[in-house]
């Protein structure tokens, strides 16, 4: 696997991410280690059943040499694979510290032809193991938990960019031909709010229904919708003539609506009835002036 370069051509995030990150957030801290008695047959098979390619050699936590797989061909190649490992053993070691920075490493991998470095800490004591294949895989994992707190970051501002903004939108009695524009602008600001996209939906319904409410049966109005940090509210406001029996309105399948009206799909009675069964708050009411009905919907904190 190619070493990682330290320079401008690399992505910026990745870049950060090299300079903040230290070696003790990359190594491996799950030490397989044998002492110098131990045969290098014994290194081979601890290597196969734990799927290493290196072990330290060790007294106590002080690192002694390291044995490699390398040095294990070379030892069944030469016949020697029932030595004791203190005779073939790496002594010559590279090291790195556990609190130096990530970057640090990567130097030395591009700099050394080694697959690996012992790592100690500030008593010299032997606390991790590093490779490539350590670096290329957590750095993935750091990668990604970054990505999802720049996202998280980017939401926050946008719901607090678009805090207390309203979006006011006029209905004209009988104009079919902008009916649904409301609605449909409403659902493109939310998406940008990278909010549940059944959260979405249950707005576009409601504000759709009340939308087509004003067209087909008062004299046009209003749509505004209020966004805010913790909830969206869509206001719909007319001109009259007014709803004589509200209970009537909120059944569902009871509507005025004419034949013609009916004849162009509209005017099921659903309207009202179904704003209110999909928000989570409905306020709603009426006088020969006008109707003005409150629908609002809560923004989950984890979404």
């Amino acid at each position: 696997m190619d070493n990682i370069p330290i320079d401008t051509d690399s992505p910026s995030v990745i870049q950060e991410l090299i300079y903040q990150l230290k070696i003790k957030d990359i190594m491996s801290c799950d030490l397989v280690t044998l002492r110098k008695t131990a045969t290098m047959r014994s290194v081979q098979l601890t290597m196969k059943k734990y799927n290493l390619s290196a072990i330290p050699i060790t007294n106590s936590m002080r690192i002694l040499g390291l044995v490699s797989i390398e040095d294990i061909i070379k030892a069944l190649d030469k016949g020697y694979i029932n030595e004791k490992v203190e005779r073939h053993m790496t002594r010559k070691l590279i090291v790195l510290e556990d609190d130096m920075p990530l970057s640090f490493a990567i130097s030395y991998f591009n700099k050394y032809t080694f697959g690996r470095f012992p790592v100690l800490n500030k008593e010299k004591e032997l606390v991790g193991i590093i490779s490539m294949r350590d670096i290329n895989t957590q750095l993935l994992k750091h990668l990604n938990t970054a990505m999802q707190a720049l996202e998280n970051t980017i939401q926050k501002e946008q719901l607090e960019d678009i805090k207390s903004n309203e979006k006011e939108f006029k209905t004209i009695k009988f104009n079919f031909e902008i009916a649904g524009k409301a609605s449909t602008e409403i659902k493109k600001t939310l998406k940008t709010l990278n909010l549940d996209r059944k959260f979405i939906r249950r707005v576009a319904v409601a504000s759709y229904e009340l939308e087509i409410n004003q067209v087909v049966h008062s004299d046009g109005g209003t749509i505004k919708a209020i966004f805010d940090n913790d909830k969206i509210t869509i206001i719909a406001e007319d001109n009259g003539p007014g709803i004589p029996d509200l209970e009537k309105a909120l059944t569902e399948g009871f509507s005025t609506a004419n034949d013609w009206i009916r004849s162009l799909g509209f005017g099921a009675g659903m309207g009202l009835p179904n704003s209110k069964r999909v928000s989570d708050d409905f306020e709603i009411e009426s006088s020969p002036k006008g109707t003005i009905v409150k629908v609002y919907f809560n923004i989950e904190k984890d979404k």
